[in-house]
């Protein structure tokens, strides 16, 4: 028997199965449709598949193990990933609506999940764009020979280099100061940087034409901005494999670790690099789904767009270090360069004495012979590992680590032009699923008249979310970005998420949900989907568990040494039980009580009589038990009654503390005689 909670209204609110053959017909002219499942599928895989497949994912499988992260990433990509994304392709599709629309037509109250979802696409696609404006004006920068990051500068006498710039490297000095030019830290803004505006406004500009007719245009798009990346990826792959160092690169990034798979760290990552590279809770593939035909095997969809994501972060993290590779290569031969240099001015050796071959030979034998002078050459020390593992994500692998690299390729203009395109062609993809996330439910809330043209919402969407990103373009922009990014993108998301699931399984029903896939897609799911979301639910909890933060948390809580100390000063203020069976006795009164005398006989004659035991006592163990522990334990750690202690936990909580006090306010008014 599976827990449904009452939902009154529901099937007026959605239509049937026979209603929706009807709706396809009459919508042929009037909903917009994909003109063929390609353009469907290339706009879903380039909205999910974004800029952290290419500078997240290779960080995070360097980071754990190389190809041990690998397990825990397709373990959880099944069980987290493809049932999520079944889940929102399959809902969008069956109630034909975009997020805001779902959410209601399963529950109205539920409405604030839709708004969620658009709250967090707007945030996103505002500090998103921001990375596209950066993007552009590197790619605007790659047009010329030599690279600008490529030299320092002149001063202003132009009598030697910018000291700043000296002091640091060229991609350093060209990124923070020449691009981003940032202040000290978050309370400086400095003011607008003019080229930011430009390359915002180009950035916005380009969106909103692409998005202008929602997927009449971007379907168009999508042709070239999900398949570019492919081939530039193809292109630097051949290119890197033939640099000196690539593979050195490509060893150390997939060489297992396996002791990292007890690294509880590495199992949260995973399961956060999943969840975030499928581009779930945004919204965005409601939409995109809701237009499909309601006989589109969606099924099929989860599991070739799931497959297509996770080989694409592979394939692009072995890219990546192929190129990695040749810059810690590059990084060292100029260590050992330097120390050689250095040695043969030092003992007078002739030119060619000592290489990079023979160079470790001969610096122990001089250090057995001549240790002071050795100690006296300040030697820098050349670890090949050590270049290696300085991995990098985010935007410090695009604009720092990889422009580097390509300043050390030949003809690097042409390396640089082809990387940005391809991180421009990930960008613009992902911002579409973005928008579409906003503008569908804003149409679904009815803010403006529905008269409106889509032209003009998308308009209103690209402009205000400009005038907001304004602040990423000021001097302390860079630090504004960061707190987006870790706040608004990530936590959200993870409980949208999860409202998600529990809505469809315990809301809608899982049984109703299996019933329309059997509609949708001709057979009934197999046992693997069907069970699916609720072993989905349970790992996402344990994600989110891991996930979220809660300040403040040590301070609103006795540590262990308070609470001896607090059992002493309360002895004669606080009441006490008097011994503990009063105690037992008590508890055992609380719990057993009318039902266990009038509900459970009728139970178990109605359900096979001594067979209805076995699921009792199971659940008993492992449901009764554990929570009944759970409140024991809460109580007595923390000294307080329902509401003082899920405040204490969290002041978000107290809510639950208090629908505690009027069930059993409630109940006390019902059974009073």
């Amino acid at each position: 028997m599976k827990l449904k909670l009452p939902n009154p209204g529901l099937d007026d609110r959605i239509p049937s199965h026979g209603d929706l053959e009807k709706m396809e017909k009459e919508e042929a002219g009037d909903r917009p449709k994909w003109d063929n499942k390609a353009q469907y599928l290339l706009t879903c895989v380039g909205f999910c598949v974004g800029l952290g497949n290419v500078w997240r994912f290779p960080y995070l499988c360097q980071s754990h193990g190389g190809g041990a992260f690998m397990i825990p990433f397709l373990i959880l990509l099944v069980l987290e990933g493809i049932p999520l994304l079944h889940l929102e392709f399959a809902i969008g599709q069956r109630l034909r609506k975009g997020s805001v629309g779902v959410w209601r037509s399963i529950n109205p109250y539920l409405t604030g999940v839709g708004i969620a979802s658009l709250i967090v696409s707007f945030l996103v696609g505002m500090y998103y764009n921001t990375i596209m404006a950066w993007i552009m004006w590197y790619l605007f920068n790659s047009f010329q020979n030599p690279l600008p990051w490529s030299q320092c500068p002149l001063n202003a006498n132009r009598t030697g280099l910018v000291e700043e710039c000296a002091r640091s490297t060229t991609v350093d000095y060209f990124w923070y100061r020449e691009t981003l030019n940032t202040s000290a830290n978050i309370n400086e803004s400095g003011g607008l940087q003019w080229w930011m505006v430009l390359a915002l406004i180009s950035a916005w500009t380009v969106l909103y034409v692409c998005c202008i007719r929602g997927i009449e245009t971007t379907g168009k798009a999508v042709y070239i901005t999900s398949t570019l990346p492919y081939v530039v990826l193809t292109i630097f792959l051949i290119r890197g494999l033939t640099l000196k160092g690539s593979v050195e690169g490509i060893k150390f990034l997939f060489t297992p670790d396996v002791n990292e798979l007890m690294n509880p760290a590495t199992w949260l990552d995973a399961g956060a690099q999943v969840f975030y590279s499928f581009s779930l809770a945004f919204g965005g593939l409601i939409s995109f789904s809701s237009y499909n035909s309601i006989h589109n095997n969606c099924e099929q969809d989860a599991v070739l767009i799931s497959i297509i994501n996770g080989c694409t972060s592979v394939y692009s993290a072995t890219v990546i270090y192929s190129i990695i590779g040749f810059r810690a290569t590059q990084k060292y031969d100029d260590c050992v360069g330097d120390n050689i240099f250095k040695l043969m001015n030092e003992f007078n050796y002739p030119e060619n004495t000592i290489t990079e071959s023979n160079y470790d030979q001969i610096l122990v034998q001089l250090n057995q012979t001549s240790p002071h002078i050795i100690q006296g050459l300040d030697l820098q020390t050349c670890d090949m590992q050590f270049f290696l593992s300085q991995g990098v994500e985010g935007t410090g692998l695009a604009f720092i680590v990889f422009t580097e690299a390509i300043i050390k390729m030949p003809f690097s203009p042409l390396w640089a032009v082809l990387f940005f395109i391809m991180l421009f062609c990930l960008g613009l993809s992902t911002m579409f699923g973005n928008i579409e996330g906003v503008v569908v439910p804003l149409q679904d809330l009815r803010v403006l008249p529905r008269t409106w043209p889509k032209e003009v919402f998308c308009g209103l969407t690209c402009l205000i979310s400009f005038a907001f990103g304004l602040i990423f373009a000021l001097r302390s922009g860079n630090y504004w970005l960061a707190l987006f990014d870790n706040f608004a993108g990530s936590i959200p998301l993870l409980v949208i998420g999860f409202c998600e699931m529990i809505a469809v399984i315990y809301i809608y029903g899982v049984d109703r949900f299996n019933e329309d896939i059997e509609f949708m897609i001709g057979h009934k799911p197999n046992i693997f989907w069907q069970q699916a979301l609720p072993l989905c639910s349970s790992t996402h909890a344990v994600t989110m568990r891991l996930v979220l933060p809660n300040p403040g948390l040590d301070l609103r809580i006795p540590n262990y040494e308070d609470l001896d100390r607090m059992e002493k000063e309360e002895a004669n203020d606080r009441p006490k039980w008097d011994n503990k069976a009063q105690y037992i006795l008590t508890c055992v009164g609380f719990c057993i009580g009318l039902g266990n005398v009038w509900r459970f006989p009728y139970l178990c004659q109605s359900h096979g009589g001594g067979a209805f035991l076995i699921p009792y006592l199971i659940l008993l163990v492992l449901e009764g038990m554990p929570l009944l522990l759970l409140e024991f334990a809460i109580g007595q750690r923390l000294r307080k009654g329902s509401v003082g202690v899920w405040r204490a936990i969290s002041p978000y909580l107290t809510g639950i503390g208090i629908a505690s006090m009027l069930v059993s306010l409630w109940l006390d008014c019902t059974t009073t005689p």
